[in-house]
């Protein structure tokens, strides 16, 4: 097992700083040509529980209730 240092903000929403040896990968970062206009403020970790996102258009969806699921491009102009 391994403890790695966390922000406090995640330290404070409850996510544990030690982790099994099998859980751990080599960071890769994005790379920016597939991912435009995303920024790293984008991202919720841990910085505002009430955070909205701008959604463009729903393009699709599969399932329902609990285990619907949506492909969605957002404001910024990326599609998840």
């Amino acid at each position: 097992s391994f403890k790695i240092e966390l922000p406090s903000n995640l330290k404070q929403r409850g996510i544990h700083d030690v982790f099994h040896a099998s859980l751990l990968r080599i960071h890769v970062p994005n790379d920016d040509r597939l991912f435009p206009g995303r920024l790293f403020s984008q991202l919720n970790i841990g910085n505002d529980a009430e955070a909205e996102w701008a959604v463009d258009k729903i393009l699709s969806h599969s399932g329902a209730k609990k285990d619907a699921v949506f492909e969605v491009k957002w404001k910024a102009g990326d599609i998840t």
